[in-house]
């Protein structure tokens, strides 16, 4: 893009943008010179990142390459249990460019597979132990606790089974997934056991992608992976970067796309493990003074304004779609990156605050470049910006001006139900409220809609079946117990879900376990619990017993996602609210050829209740309804019905006359 156009398109879609033309005219001129500084105009953006291909340890013919970027220090050292961990002169690096590049070439057999090794660097004043920034692989001493990097060059290369694999072009059905925490077993999972245990389930339940959480590598378990040390490397808890790949290898075989997690936003402040202080200096990777540190987070923030640092995250973007084929990333933390106060303590009520000095516009143009090389790199790749704040043109297309996310996540969708089911009996629920709140998004953008993810099942939270149910659930869950609060959460539950997913824009996510009503939230093992793993897993032996009622969730949510992907749900954007009765608790709307119909009334079912139909339907046929048994409803409406729509003075159109239950949702699908 050479002249800069592209805003009247974004400006068309949202009329709200045209006072900030010239901030987006900036950014674009920003992006495009930007890349031209780090590509040199002799090079592709492609080609620029691919940092991890020359820095780090590489066997290179019949010697091993060793280069890390370091600009303060005065000498670097390799040392290792090779060297008992002592400086050898032999093993000192050489400054190898102004910059501060160090170099060092020892023979194939100085180095095996499975040693450890870390740096020894000196800066003027000081010095440290640092584990290289580019290693692809880190360790922990079960004993000491202590992170070292390991040579990893097994003997046999991983052998790609579905090389070919082309995510699939259908909208997203997400199932949000924690390696360490997806078993049974008070301890922390596998990926061998995920292939085995979890990968079949989420096939079963219908979903079409993972998104992994926690793969890069975190000093801290309980951190839940976004305190991250060492971005290329795979977390070692989970097995060796093989099993990694089998995993990924094995989805594909699936069908099923899998997503990473990817926290680029900041990392952990620790020194020996992490960035902090590489090279003696806390400005290194980061913003120098009170900007590099994330109070919040007790982390470090990027500088994204350095080359250097640029170049290391969009090599770690290229790092993970070339030698694992993943199918794109989830960014963590955007509201963090884009503005200067994080988003900490703004409502972002007004388009000013998306334009104002607070905008940190390297970040801007950080994320439009990774957008730009992922979508180079993987066409069929899948982005998701997760951004509280709502900055407009984040999810727009990079050729019309916008940042270039495929998706943003409705971020809002789960706090209003967790604050809707906190402070609000249900009979006190608004139709208008919830329907607003449901659908309330910038058209031009593509939104992931969800429920509940992992935000809301930490511990101090609560997950939504718990907060429909109560302690009951650990007490009343079997199949035969008679229990109010349970039969109230169980079909709240069902309908939460399908309204969020009927109503979501062009994708919906699923944290694992939430499908089937898991009854306990996530607490890593810590001081405060003993360093106990009961909270760290999922108990999917709830869902497997016939004799309890955790598996009619489990079955409601497989049907309606087979209900959303068999009629194209997701891919049908135009959606139509035809009737809301707020005393009647009744919110009825018209998607893809289908007609859902939600009675949220506590108390009275209706019979013979009119609702609007589709203008060319003769019948309608009832193809969902929550209240059927096998669901752990009341079965109080005949599978597979029939109605007949008629012509309705009263309506001016179409419609049809239903009983709805009280606490149910029934979907229609119009016919000729």
């Amino acid at each position: 893009m050479t002249e800069f156009h592209a805003t009247s398109d974004l400006i068309r879609e949202d009329p709200y943008l045209k006072p900030f033309e010239p901030a987006l005219l900036r950014r674009q001129e920003a992006i495009e010179r930007r890349r031209g500084e780090l590509t040199g105009g002799d090079i592709t953006l492609e080609d620029f990142a691919s940092g991890h291909e020359y820095f780090g340890l590489h066997r290179r013919g019949d010697s091993w390459v060793l280069r890390e970027w370091a600009p303060n220090a005065s000498a670097v050292y390799l040392i290792g249990d090779f060297t008992g961990w002592r400086k050898d002169p032999a093993l000192a690096l050489s400054r190898i460019s102004d910059d501060g590049v160090w170099e060092i070439r020892i023979p194939a057999d100085a180095l095996h597979h499975g040693d450890l090794y870390r740096f020894r660097i000196h800066w003027p004043g000081g010095g440290g132990d640092r584990i290289p920034a580019w290693t692809r692989r880190v360790v922990q001493d079960p004993k000491s606790l202590v992170f070292n990097a390991q040579v990893w060059a097994p003997p046999e290369p991983y052998r790609w089974r579905h090389p070919g694999f082309q995510a699939p072009a259908t909208a997203p059905l997400i199932y949000e997934a924690h390696v360490g925490m997806a078993q049974d077993a008070e301890k922390i999972g596998t990926y061998r056991e995920f292939i085995d245990n979890v990968i079949p389930r989420i096939v079963d339940a219908g979903y079409n992608t993972i998104q992994l959480m926690a793969i890069q590598e975190h000093p801290y378990y309980a951190s839940f992976g976004y305190q991250v040390s060492n971005f290329f490397a795979p977390s070692f808890r989970y097995g060796p970067p093989e099993d990694l790949k089998a995993l990924i290898d094995e989805a594909h075989g699936a069908g099923l796309r899998v997503l990473m997690d990817l926290v680029h936003s900041h990392a952990v402040s620790n020194e020996v493990e992490g960035l902090g202080r590489f090279d003696g200096t806390p400005f290194q990777y980061f913003h120098e003074g009170p900007r590099g540190i994330h109070t919040a987070w007790d982390s470090r923030c990027f500088d994204y304004g350095k080359n250097a640092v640029v170049h290391f995250l969009l090599s770690n973007c290229r790092y993970w779609l070339d030698e694992f084929r993943f199918d794109g990333f989830r960014f963590d933390g955007i509201t963090s990156m884009l503005y200067l106060h994080h988003g900490l303590g703004t409502a972002f009520t007004r388009y000013e605050d998306y334009f104002g000095d607070d905008v940190d516009e390297d970040a801007q143009v950080y994320l439009a470049l990774a957008n730009r090389l992922i979508h180079r790199i993987r066409p069929d790749a899948v982005t998701i910006a997760e951004d509280v704040s709502g900055m407009p043109t984040l999810a727009s297309p990079a050729e019309a001006g916008g940042i270039g996310f495929d998706y943003r996540f409705a971020m809002g969708v789960p706090d209003f139900w967790i604050r809707l089911t906190k402070d609000t009996r249900d009979e006190d629920w608004s139709m208008g409220h919830l329907w607003h709140e449901l659908t309330n998004r910038r058209r031009e953008e593509k939104t992931i809609s969800y429920a509940e993810s992992h935000d809301q099942a930490l511990v101090g939270d609560q997950t939504l079946i718990f907060r429909l149910i109560g302690s009951e659930i650990y007490e009343r869950m079997r199949a035969e117990d008679d229990s109010m609060a349970v039969d109230r959460g169980i079909a709240l539950h069902k309908m939460i879900r399908l309204l969020t997913l009927s109503t979501a824009g062009h994708g919906y996510l699923n944290f694992m376990g939430n499908e089937f009503g898991h009854p306990e939230w996530i607490d890593f093992p810590r001081p405060g619990n003993d360093w106990s793993y009961r909270y760290a897993r999922r108990q999917w032996r709830l869902a497997d017993d016939p004799g309890l009622k955790y598996h009619f969730l489990r079955d409601f949510d497989r049907d309606m996602l087979e209900l959303a992907s068999r009629f194209g749900l997701l891919g049908n954007e135009e959606i139509r609210l035809v009737y809301e009765h707020n005393q009647d608790k009744i919110l009825a709307f018209q998607r893809a050829g289908l007609v859902f119909v939600f009675n949220f009334h506590p108390e009275r079912s209706f019979p013979d209740y009119p609702v609007p139909a589709p203008t060319t339907a003769a019948r309608l046929h009832l193809v969902l309804d929550s209240d059927a048994p096998r669901f752990g409803g009341h079965s109080r409406l005949a599978p597979d019905q029939i109605y007949d729509a008629s012509t309705s003075p009263a309506f001016g159109t179409r419609q049809v006359h239903l009983y709805i239950p009280n606490r149910t949702a029934l979907v229609l699908q119009a016919q000729s």
